[in-house]
């Protein structure tokens, strides 16, 4: 079977002390890992001919030509055999259908491995917090990657609701502008946060969403004026799927004179997004659903024009510009860091850091394409077997959710599990979230017994 080679098996060969990796002539070795492979001294070789059963500590101690010799040109690899190798290396203790990405992604190897890195260390040395600090910025750094912006405008936090607290306690609204315009296809705790601030002067006005389970950019309009602070809106409803236009968003909020605050959590790492092509002021998300790590963990993105307008009460050391001068007076950083507050979540970094390379590296452009492709099958599918389909929106409108109306939602996510299926519930809907790790037979399967087992319970 062809192997797929990604940057975590060159880092684990390298940890291993494998100086050499041996592959056969159809095996694909990603950029990403050749780049590694060079900076860490790991030489790939191809060996003439390697039987599939050959194992990879087998692989690593064969001897052969070097990559840049090989002949004959290797195979052309589908999209589909690359998603499929990735599966079958990352996730291949996948023994359920794992369908609900939209509330916790599955467990890819390089992020348990990842933990266990910490762990060890931990046990090891005690305390390292040289070497956590240093994952914990690389960890900034690839999530920047993800959304095209700098590491420095990036700020670490422990969950969305920890970064949206702070982002809204930097803001002042005691001026005229002290309106924030928010949406009820926001996740509550956005919106809830919003409210809280009401008694430091903001004012809360929420965008209905229509019958169709959208919000039209005219809506907003309606509502954005000389008054409006900042317009907070999520990339993705959480409920239903439905996908927002980024870059409409900003233009109108930026109209207005209004900051743009997005949260990102339901889409990120299945949709590419470009935060300075895209004009976003403030975007947050956490780490737990696509971007497949673990709760504890999330992240702010702040633009550099407007860091030094933000003077967040909720604060903390590392929200300092030097955390290590143990000065109890405020000397907010001038970056990115500016957000932050206490003391970095080291372990969900470790997860965290693995988990997003992983995303990146496979290519969010293609993840989208791959999801796409899973969405256009799924929604077919639930009509064919005439489900109350709630998701279904033009494809650049659709993220991977696709949501179904069922009469006790809940109770059909724990039979669903009872078929070894994982899905998750909301409200009065199912959600059949996918990543590019789930198969077209999945989704048949998923369906067809939500069609079964909706009505009985």
């Amino acid at each position: 079977m062809r192997q797929f080679y990604t940057a975590c098996d060159i880092e684990r060969a390298a940890e291993n002390g494998v100086s050499e990796l041996t592959i056969d002539i159809y095996d694909v070795v990603t950029d990403e890992a050749r780049d590694l492979a060079k900076r860490l001294g790991v030489r790939i070789v191809q060996a003439e001919m390697i039987p599939s059963s050959v194992t990879l500590a087998e692989r690593t101690s064969a001897i052969g030509t070097t990559l840049e010799q090989r002949t004959p040109p290797a195979k052309a690899v589908s999209s589909s055999d690359v998603f499929s190798e990735i599966r079958r290396r990352e996730f291949p203790h996948l023994k359920k259908i794992h369908l609900a990405n939209c509330s916790q992604g599955a467990q890819p190897i390089c992020a348990a491995q990842s933990i266990e890195d910490f762990v060890n260390n931990w046990r090891e040395e005690g305390m390292d917090w040289d070497y956590w600090l240093k994952v914990v910025v690389e960890s900034k750094a690839t999530f920047a990657r993800l959304i095209n912006a700098d590491p420095s405008d990036v700020a670490m936090s422990f969950s969305v609701s920890s970064a949206v607290g702070t982002i809204a306690s930097s803001l002042d609204y005691k001026g005229i502008r002290n309106r924030v315009v928010t949406t009820e296809i926001e996740f509550p705790t956005v919106p809830q946060i919003w409210y809280a601030h009401k008694k430091f002067g903001a004012q809360v006005n929420v965008v209905p969403v229509r019958p169709n389970g959208t919000v039209a950019i005219e809506d907003y309009e309606k509502r954005l004026d000389s008054k409006t602070l900042i317009l907070s809106a999520p990339f993705v409803y959480y409920l239903n799927g439905y996908k927002q236009d980024l870059a409409e968003l900003a233009r109108v909020a930026h109209r207005s004179g209004a900051l743009l605050m997005i949260d990102a959590y339901q889409g990120l790492g299945t949709s590419p997004i470009d935060v300075k092509a895209m004009d976003i002021d403030f975007l947050v998300s956490g780490n737990l659903k696509y971007l497949l790590g673990v709760p504890g963990i999330a992240f702010t993105y702040t633009k550099q024009a407007i860091v030094e307008t933000l003077h967040p009460a909720s604060t903390g050391w590392f929200g300092q510009a030097d955390p290590f001068a143990f000065d109890y007076h405020l000397n907010y950083a001038h970056d990115g860091r500016r957000l932050e507050t206490g003391t970095p979540p080291a372990l969900a970094a470790f997860a965290a850091n693995a988990s997003m390379s992983l995303i990146v590296e496979v290519g969010v452009q293609q993840i989208k394409q791959r999801i796409d492709e899973l969405s256009l099958h799924c929604i077919e599918r639930v009509k064919t077997k005439q489900l109350d389909l709630v998701s279904d929106f033009d494809i650049e409108h659709k993220a991977p959710t696709t949501a179904i109306r069922v009469p006790n939602s809940h109770n059909l996510e724990l039979e669903l599990r009872k078929q070894d299926i994982v899905c998750s519930s909301r409200g009065d809907v199912i959600r059949i979230a996918h990543h590019f790790y789930n198969t077209e037979d999945e989704i048949d399967h998923t369906v067809n017994k939500i069609a079964e087992l909706a009505s009985r319970v």
